[in-house]
């Protein structure tokens, strides 16, 4: 027996999350294709009644309902088929993006932003519509596979000709089915490549024209668009090599079943109606581009379905449920290792201990691990080997609400998230849904504060709506977009994690940064990546990383007498 895929699993699970809509699309389907089959024979009765001088007008009766019933069966099965499908698409969305928000980050970083977004607005529309799918497509073989039994009920021998003529169709669309699959999937795998590429040079289009090098980025950007007309070309050469191959045998068949009926009316096998009948029965049963074209889209949906299940496979980083006991932010590293995609090791063995309430300073040359360091520091990722622990309990162990209000992030280049400025700042905050009052105050007391201590509630006072200002409309440079991501760090209780976070600003603006954060009374423990000497001098020890190693933790001005030390800053740690 075989085992279900992770494409198998989330389109079944894609089928029941359309419904009840799902569920009327079910029953719609049967009554259609019961009515479909019921109508030849309806038709073929009231031949035989006609000719039989019998004037009830029963059987055309019966006629009219049936096609009736066809009608209402066909507008009430578009209408379930989109709602349930956009039902379940909306699902399968918010299914992924819990999960990737879930994830951890290094999972993440493996695809391409604009991969993921396409997985998310495109493959995710088709593999919504795998309910639809699978219930027209297994409705679909009903009447032609009914039209043989009805055959075989009016003349063995018309039966049997359909069959052989099922069968022939059968092979051909298989083979559709196996090679379409493979020229689908590449498609959407390309298409992602290039979205990928084309978000990559969106987000660096100013160094782009600033280097001239906009011709050489759009041939970067488009170079697999031969690959991806390849693949959409062969997709469409398979669907009208198939649509052809039915086109063909489908009324050769009808043909074989006519001439075969035509010879049985002749033997007295068949009344006229029977006959008439059965005519309906062969084309019914030869009319299979309803099942190529539900096949299509059952292609589409898994291949589609395929390319959602890969980053839903990644597990989720297990979360806690504890509470942080009574502390001031002591934060101790054991045995912690953590290696890259590849098995390069980042970080080995570290011990580090902060103590509560310092400011440590993290400092190396490229490469050596900080920020690796800073991510585990406050579980952005969880390390390889060994344990976090924040006032005595692992990271691994707090409830995500308990690990947000200690632990505050700011990086050297932030990503603002929200509608407007008091949104990107209040993101952090506990109470994430704090908005500005309406009574015209500029912002909440903590996002003011927060915007205060960042020293950047003065530009935002200069823009137009001040804190309500659309962040769409808000022209920032490096250095104010790195005060807006340190507002939203401050919120912090315990532990304060600055990655590089203040490498754009001027030297006075981040003097006084520094002096805010580090100063005494700031009742929280500061993990800075730093490359300035300055900020590593102001600190009150510095974590000093060499080859992802901890080569040493002490204050600066003692490291200072080490030329490797110096080295580290560059052309800042010349010696003085």
């Amino acid at each position: 027996m075989r085992t279900l895929t992770g494409e198998d699993r989330l389109l079944l699970r894609v089928v029941r999350d359309g419904g009840g809509w799902t569920a009327l699309l079910v029953v719609v389907a049967l009554a259609g294709a019961a009515a479909e089959l019921a109508l030849p024979a309806a038709l073929g009765l009231a031949v035989d009644a006609a000719v039989g001088g019998d004037a009830s007008p029963t059987w055309p009766l019966v006629a009219c309902a049936l096609v009736v019933v066809l009608l209402a069966t066909d507008i009430l099965g578009d209408l379930a088929s989109g709602y349930g499908a956009a039902r379940a698409t909306a699902r399968l969305r918010r299914r992924l993006l819990r999960h990737l928000f879930a994830l951890d980050v290094r999972a993440v970083r493996r695809y391409p932003v604009g991969d993921l977004v396409g997985r998310l607005a495109g493959q995710a529309a088709d593999a919504g519509q795998a309910g639809t799918a699978v219930v027209l497509g297994a409705v679909a073989v009903l009447p032609p596979l009914g039209s043989a039994v009805a055959l075989f009920l009016l003349e063995p021998v018309l039966g049997l000709t359909l069959l052989a003529g099922l069968a022939l169709l059968t092979a051909l669309m298989a083979t559709f089915v196996t090679d379409a699959s493979a020229a689908t999937t590449g498609y959407q795998r390309v298409l992602g490549v290039i979205a990928g590429r084309l978000l990559e040079a969106l987000g660096g289009s100013r160094t782009i024209a600033a280097a001239g090098t906009t011709e050489a980025e759009r041939d970067r950007v488009l170079a697999p668009l031969p690959q991806l007309r390849s693949y959409g070309r062969l997709g469409w050469r398979l669907l009208a090599r198939a649509s052809a191959r039915v086109a063909a045998v489908a009324p050769l068949l009808q043909v074989a079943v006519v001439a075969v009926g035509g010879y049985a009316l002749t033997a007295g096998w068949l009344t006229p109606g029977q006959l008439v009948a059965a005519v309906q029965y062969a084309a019914l049963g030869a009319g299979l581009g309803a099942v190529l074209a539900t096949l299509n889209r059952l292609v589409r949906s898994r291949a589609a379905g395929r390319r959602i299940a890969e980053p839903l496979s990644h597990q989720v980083r297990p979360g806690g449920d504890e509470p942080l006991p009574a502390g001031d932010g002591h934060l101790r590293l054991r045995g912690v290792g953590v290696r890259a995609d590849d098995g390069r090791p980042v970080l080995r063995g570290i011990d580090l201990d902060v103590p509560a309430g310092a400011t440590v300073a993290v400092v190396g040359r490229s490469g050596a691990g900080k920020s690796a360091l800073a991510a585990v520091a406050g579980r952005l990722h969880d390390p390889d080997t060994g344990e976090v622990l924040l006032d005595g309990v692992r990271l691994t162990r707090l409830s995500p609400a308990a690990l947000r209000r200690a632990v505050g992030h700011a990086f050297d280049r932030p990503v603002l998230v929200g509608e407007t400025v008091h949104d990107a700042i209040g993101l952090g905050l506990p109470d994430q849904s704090a908005r500005p009052p309406d009574t015209g105050a500029p912002a909440t007391a903590a996002v003011l504060a927060a915007a205060r201590t960042a020293q950047v509630a003065e530009v935002v006072a200069r823009l137009p709506d001040g804190f309500r200002t659309r962040l769409l409309d808000t022209p920032l440079s490096g250095g104010e977009a790195q005060r807006l991501g340190l507002a939203r760090a401050f919120h912090a209780e315990r532990l304060l994690i600055l990655d590089d976070a203040t490498s754009s600003l001027d030297t006075a603006t981040e003097h006084r940064i520094s002096r805010a954060v580090t100063g005494g009374g700031a009742e929280r423990t500061r993990l800075v990546v730093t490359h300035r000497v300055t900020t590593a001098a102001a600190a009150d020890l510095v974590a000093w990383l060499d080859g992802g190693r901890l080569r040493a933790l002490a204050p600066h001005r003692r490291l200072w007498d080490d030329p490797d030390y110096r080295a580290v800053f560059g052309s800042d740690g010349a010696p003085r």
